[in-house]
């Protein structure tokens, strides 16, 4: 049961940072759907210091690993601002296209790093091991992982930045009437710019936190199995309000956590199913629960169309 609710709590903490991204970008009235490609390249900047780094400080590790994979996510994410914000193309061919791209450079990336260091190694795996031990704090069996705080923190940093604050006010202007956000002197493009950073920074810490999650080897050409996608689910069901989205995330994050800890329940084992049930468990619940909740969704009403200072 230990184990089921720390898997649990460092799954949700990976989708409710990318989901939390996905949010603020979405308010701002920009549909992030390279979330998928924005978690890959953060994972291979954090991934890179933590190779890099070596035997340093916990401190240092923990804070610069989680600092480039924020920063990597940011600049990546500048794909998405220029085509989307500036030259107006389809967000969602725009997103997709840097989930393809993520990857696909990623793989080559590292492939190239270790076939230089090694002509006989041509994986796209980067090893952690000791590394990924300075992210954890034991507690009585327990596995604390400092991105749960940090998920934590995300949540309520968020929840002021939209409905405490200046900034979120007008953020969420921009996204639901633009034009007349702008009619009140608001800088829609700056608005927007700044959802859509936010978005790669949390998607980047995100793509961090999931290699850390169970393993301290990560293979590059498997992405991050689809967790951007489900991290969008966990947005839409919890209807981008943060709190909704915290909740929507521990349960996902159940699922997920489920196909990692199933064989130390007697009552799973006795059912013999395979292995890949498990697996497909959260994807299988992100496609109920949305079948049953988007109808009902409440998104903002600009997200997706690119402002037009002309239009009214």
């Amino acid at each position: 049961m230990l184990l089921l609710i720390q898997y649990t709590l460092i799954f949700a903490s990976v989708l409710l940072l990318v989901a939390l991204g996905g949010c603020i970008s979405e308010h701002s009235g920009v549909i992030n759907l390279g979330l998928e490609g924005i978690m890959v390249v953060g994972a291979l900047g954090g991934a890179l210091v933590m190779k890099s780094l070596g035997t340093t400080s916990t401190f240092v590790m923990v804070v610069t690993a989680m600092l480039v994979a924020a920063l990597a996510g940011m600049l990546y994410s500048c794909l998405l601002g220029v085509a989307a914000i500036h030259f107006k193309a389809d967000q969602t061919l725009v997103g997709t296209a840097m989930n393809l791209l993520a990857t696909a450079g990623a793989t080559v990336l590292v492939k190239a790093m270790n076939t230089a260091a090694n002509p006989d190694n041509h994986s796209s795996e980067i090893e952690y091991i000791s590394a990924r031990k300075m992210f954890i704090v034991n507690i009585n069996g327990f596995e604390f992982n400092w991105f749960m705080l940090v998920a934590i923190i995300a949540v309520l940093v968020v929840y002021f930045l939209l409905y405490k604050n200046r900034i979120g006010l007008r953020l969420q202007a921009c996204g639901e009437h633009p034009q007349a956000a702008a009619s009140v002197g608001i800088s829609v493009y700056k608005m927007r710019w700044t959802g859509v950073l936010t978005s790669g920074a949390l998607g980047g810490l995100g793509g961090l936190c999931y290699i850390l999650a169970g393993v301290s080897i990560w293979k590059f050409e498997n992405g991050v199995a689809g967790f951007g996608f489900l991290a969008l689910a966990v947005m839409i069901f919890g209807q981008w309000k943060p709190a909704r989205i915290a909740m929507a995330a521990l349960i996902f994050g159940l699922f997920r956590a489920l196909s990692n800890t199933y064989t130390g329940f007697p009552f799973l084992v006795s059912l013999n199913l395979p292995g890949n049930v498990y697996n497909m468990m959260p994807y299988i619940v992100c496609l109920i629960v949305l079948a049953f909740t988007s109808k009902a969704s409440h998104a903002p009403k600009a997200e997706g169309i690119p402002y037009d200072k002309g239009s009214r």
